[in-house]
């Protein structure tokens, strides 16, 4: 029985054995210019390929591949950091976001990508936590959601991201052929060391992420080095100790010959204090590290607030005394408060408030 795949969710090597498994005999550079044309190019009209493939695999593309691109609902553009926030639909309605972040060097770009539509870690500082998980995104919906948003870039995109809504390695296997596809010279010739995908710190994934030798940079949201706070902030967190988290991230340096970065959502008066420093100077001694400090993001009124100049400052001036790497990065979209989560917070209670309109208003039975 043939079965039908989306070729935005394949490798060459994929589409070739797909091929293959359904009887269509194909050579290895064949599905290479397809999947060049198709994902590289981002164009499906086969028969115009410059050096086309034979007739017959062009047409048992049309029977054993789809080539679908979610649904972009929303474009927002950020006026001071010039990022572009776009809300996608998928098949089923589900929602997700994607950003496009300008980088540093003129006429190139990054790209953000979510993994799930939601998320379940239900981290207490972040807009998609509070939406619960919906579901996994597919491989393919993750790359269709990366090529609308390259295709419509103004320079290059040269780098992409697993920051977006969800939590990557709950949706691990989807994560990383998406990851594939997007480091592939035929896909979206984005280069593995320019992928990023993100955690919580789920150990047991991290341990297998190291164990099979991706060469993607791995992040992890630490945002405070203390179990019972972080337990607090980060349920998830629960599980697993801070210096288990530690360990794996050890493991984890000494197979890759570089640091480990953490990212730390700074929070006023709640995770900057020389509490902090002396639980990350305790616990990841040893351990070369980079700490990427991000501006919490919170649209809530009863939500957390951004750290103070002055409280940003000593902090990072008390964390000298470790000795690594201090980067302050920068919340793309809070101007226009569309940072991960609000903008599909904002069109969940838009749906929930129109499906109540539309049932107070339908006739009784």
């Amino acid at each position: 029985m043939n079965t039908t795949v989306d070729l935005h969710g394949l490798t060459p090597p994929d589409l070739a054995a797909h091929l293959r498994q359904n009887g269509v005999t194909v050579t290895d550079a064949e599905t290479r210019r397809l999947m060049g044309w198709a994902i590289s190019q981002g164009r499906l009209d086969f028969d115009q390929m410059p050096k086309p493939v034979p007739r017959r695999v062009r047409d048992a593309l049309g029977t054993l591949t789809t080539a679908h691109r979610p649904r972009v609902l929303e474009r927002v553009t950020d006026p001071i950091d010039h990022s572009v926030r776009y809300l996608f639909e998928a098949h089923d309605g589900k929602i997700f976001e994607t950003v496009r972040i300008p980088l540093h060097k003129e006429n190139h770009f990054s790209v953000c990508l979510s993994s799930q539509a939601g998320c379940a870690m239900k981290c207490d500082f972040c807009a998609t936590g509070r939406l619960g998980l919906l579901r996994n995104l597919t491989a393919a919906e993750i790359v269709g959601a990366f090529c609308a948003v390259r295709d419509e870039a103004p320079g290059r995109v040269s780098g992409a991201v697993f920051m977006g809504q969800g939590e990557p390695f709950h949706n691990y296997d989807a994560v990383l052929q998406a990851a594939a596809v997007l480091s592939h010279p035929c896909g979206g010739r984005v280069a593995q060391k320019s992928i990023t995908i993100s955690t919580v710190g789920l150990i047991p994934r991290i341990e297998q992420f190291t164990k099979e030798g991706h060469k993607y940079r791995l992040i992890v949201s630490l945002t405070s080095a203390i179990d019972e706070k972080r337990a607090r902030m980060m349920p998830v967190a629960g599980r697993w100790k801070v210096a288990q988290l530690a360990q794996a991230l050890k493991a984890r340096t000494q197979a890759t010959g570089r640091r480990a970065t953490l990212a730390w959502v700074l929070m006023g008066g709640v995770n900057h204090g020389q509490d902090e420093v002396e639980a990350l100077k305790t616990t990841f001694a040893g351990i070369p590290l980079r700490l990427n400090l991000i501006d919490i993001n919170d649209s809530r009124p009863d939500g957390y607030r951004r750290a103070t100049d002055a409280e940003r400052n000593a902090f990072m001036d008390a964390l000298q005394i470790l000795g690594m790497p201090i980067v302050r990065r920068y919340s793309v979209g809070q101007s226009e408060d569309s940072a991960c989560g609000m903008l599909a917070g904002k069109a969940s209670a838009a749906l929930d408030d129109a499906s109540g309109r539309a049932l107070q208003a339908a006739p009784a039975l």
